[in-house]
């Protein structure tokens, strides 16, 4: 058997088409333009990257995009200071400070000082216990991205078995949460887990969110599994030369995708899908905001 390959570019792009066309007919019948903040602090080089491409595909989709790069000796106080701006801003529907901040700067305040309604990470602390009770909250915009992909290919995940192998705030504990809210029984496995390649061989869904380098091999897999990838790792390529890395997720995609029915590559899977859902996030956010429909297909 070999997998079906599932295009997470190509499924970005019609997510970003379906905010576009949203974000269009918000302009055109209610005048109203959704706008996402983005914060960097300091200068991580791999930060400034995923900022600027943030900033361009939300104006690609006719949103207004607002940037504030701080110097990396910003003050907890200044950046708490500019998050009450935004919060009291009613041109910004959105507000992401990207990840991570500088060390004198506690994470965890940054992320509680967004107020909920404008967290589109989801990473706030109610947002967080919204989402684990069932109740309207934003969501992590890689897992949300990961239940699309996955509605997509199988429907109804009612009564599907799925195994999430990772415990992360940002990945495994709310991917964990959303396959509930769609009725699948769901396990986490982590470091500590007995058996886990045995638990794995259960699932009709496996997500690997982990971090370690192609960890998941064809044993691990049911026949048949559809298998979403959430790794991203820099390995050696000497075939490549000197010095050179080459890019892989949790699974061994070669020997995985001989066994699984579907699969996620790395890079091209999961990874265009988080900048997309970040941008359905805020046309939600933006929808909230001012009592309007949520946009079809692009909420959890």
């Amino acid at each position: 058997m070999s997998a079906d390959i599932i295009d997470g570019k190509a499924f970005a792009a019609t997510v970003r088409a379906k905010v576009a066309t949203h974000v269009a007919t918000l302009k055109a019948d209610h005048g109203i333009t959704p706008g996402l903040a983005v914060i960097l602090v300091g200068e991580d080089p791999a930060s400034e990257v995923y900022v600027r491409n943030k900033g361009k595909q939300t104006a690609e989709c006719g949103m207004n995009s607002f940037e504030h790069k701080l110097p990396a000796d910003t003050s907890e106080a200044d950046l708490l200071a500019l998050i009450d701006q935004l919060n009291n801003d009613p041109a910004v529907h959105g507000i992401l400070c990207q990840l991570p901040v500088p060390d004198h700067i506690n994470q965890n305040l940054g992320i509680n000082a967004i107020i909920p309604e404008k967290d589109v990470d989801g990473f706030n602390i109610l947002n967080v216990g919204r989402l684990a009770t069932g109740q309207t909250s934003m969501v992590p915009c890689t897992p949300l991205g990961c239940l699309m992909m996955l509605r997509d290919k199988h429907g109804s995940l009612s009564g599907l078995n799925a195994v999430v192998v990772g415990r992360s705030n940002i990945v495994g504990k709310p991917m964990a949460q959303l396959l509930l809210k769609d009725s699948c029984t769901v396990t986490i496995a982590h470091s500590r887990t007995k058996n886990i390649e045995a638990l794995c061989r259960n699932a009709d869904i496996l997500v690997a969110a982990v971090g370690r380098p192609e960890m998941i091999n064809a044993d691990w897999i049911k026949p048949g599994a559809t298998v979403i990838d959430v790794g991203i790792n820099r390995i050696p390529a000497p075939e490549r030369g000197d010095g050179k890395m080459r890019l892989v997720g949790d699974v061994d995609f070669a020997s995985a995708s001989e066994v699984a029915g579907a699969i996620t590559p790395v890079p091209g899977g999961v990874g265009p899908m988080t900048i997309a859902c970040l941008l359905a996030n805020t046309v939600t956010a933006c929808c909230r905001a001012n009592g309007l429909p949520e946009p079809e297909g692009l909420t959890a």
